[in-house]
């Protein structure tokens, strides 16, 4: 992977251990993570678990691992993405761009999104598809502000009830389901065949980036 991701105007530091890992980030600070599940002293998720009590920075895992389980814990944990093994370097790179954007949004904290043709001002509650208002209720509004302003990532299901409806519903998936599903119906062009919201089979969803 040095080769690809040089060639790309990265800068590499090489950590090869849990503990490794850890200090190199908290020392060094890096713009972004790219982490492998497999390490000789214990589990990459511990680097997330780690670091996520101190950082926001991108995290995506690279890993042969592709049991749902195992993407769902590591995105439960903070990863921002999640690439398989076999992987192409274009899509690896792809998803590093992503994760980055990703964290300078949320950092700049704009209170006005936009998603495809739609832009949703927090401050005012409003939702608009050019001059044309989109009437959502409070939690619909809710819901589709915290897919945008993760946009691009990855939201399993329990960040998603957990942060809209409180930790006392992390199981109510298909109360989940039924909300995305009233959501594609106000702002998707075809809502049985959604670009805006999409879903990760088994995992959760993820919003388009504008």
């Amino acid at each position: 992977m040095r080769p690809a991701l040089e060639a790309n105007s990265y800068e590499i530091d090489v950590a090869g251990t849990v503990a490794e890992a850890t200090r190199r980030i908290a020392a060094n600070v890096p713009d972004i993570v790219v982490l492998d599940l497999g390490l000789p002293d214990g589990d990459g998720k511990d680097v997330i678990r780690n670091v996520r009590e101190w950082s926001d920075v991108p995290i995506v895992v690279l890993s042969a691992r592709d049991r749902e389980i195992e993407k769902i814990e590591a995105l439960d944990l903070g990863a921002d993405d999640y690439v398989n093994k076999p992987f192409s370097v274009g899509e690896l790179l792809a998803r590093m761009r992503t994760a980055t954007r990703h964290r300078m949004k949320r950092n700049d904290e704009n209170p006005v999104l936009s998603v495809a043709d739609i832009e949703i001002d927090s401050i005012r509650h409003r939702i608009m598809r050019g001059t044309v208002e989109i009437k959502l209720t409070p939690k619909e509004f809710e819901l589709l502000s915290f897919l945008a302003r993760h946009a691009g990532k990855v939201l399993t299901h329990r960040q998603i009830l957990t942060a809209v409806w409180g930790p006392a519903h992390t199981m109510d998936t298909q109360y989940l389901r039924v909300y995305v599903g009233q959501l594609r119906q106000k702002i998707e062009a075809k809502p049985d065949d959604p670009h805006i919201i999409m879903t990760e089979p088994g995992v959760g969803y993820r919003i388009i980036e504008h």
